[in-house]
């Protein structure tokens, strides 16, 4: 898996949720379900200062997709999201339910 430099996350954190993101580390994660392994990558871990949202801290990670462009997620840390693992669980499950909608819609 290809892994893209924390400046780059870091841009999609200040794109997507304003503010100012400040590099942590990184975490390598693996992510099971059901006995499958479901995601496994490395999430960056940002400070944030000024987010209209209020949050303190972002996780991000990207992967490249099928075409070969590249997919950002950034998650604030708020609400369920208290660390990077339930941030993956969460964009994961959105993603599910987004694939499964765009498939009915058709």
């Amino acid at each position: 898996m290809v892994e893209v430099a924390p400046s780059e996350l870091k841009q999609a954190v200040e794109s997507q949720h304003g503010g100012t993101a400040s590099y942590v580390q990184s975490v390598p994660l693996q992510e099971v379900f059901d006995g499958k392994v479901v995601w496994d990558g490395t999430v960056a871990v940002f400070d944030l200062a000024d987010s209209p949202s209020g949050a303190k801290r972002a996780y991000a990670w990207s992967y490249e997709r099928d075409d070969g462009r590249r997919r950002f997620f950034a998650v604030l840390h708020m609400g369920p999201i208290t660390g990077p693992r339930e941030a993956v669980r969460a964009a994961t499950v959105a993603e599910a339910r987004s694939s499964s909608n765009e498939g009915k819609n058709r």
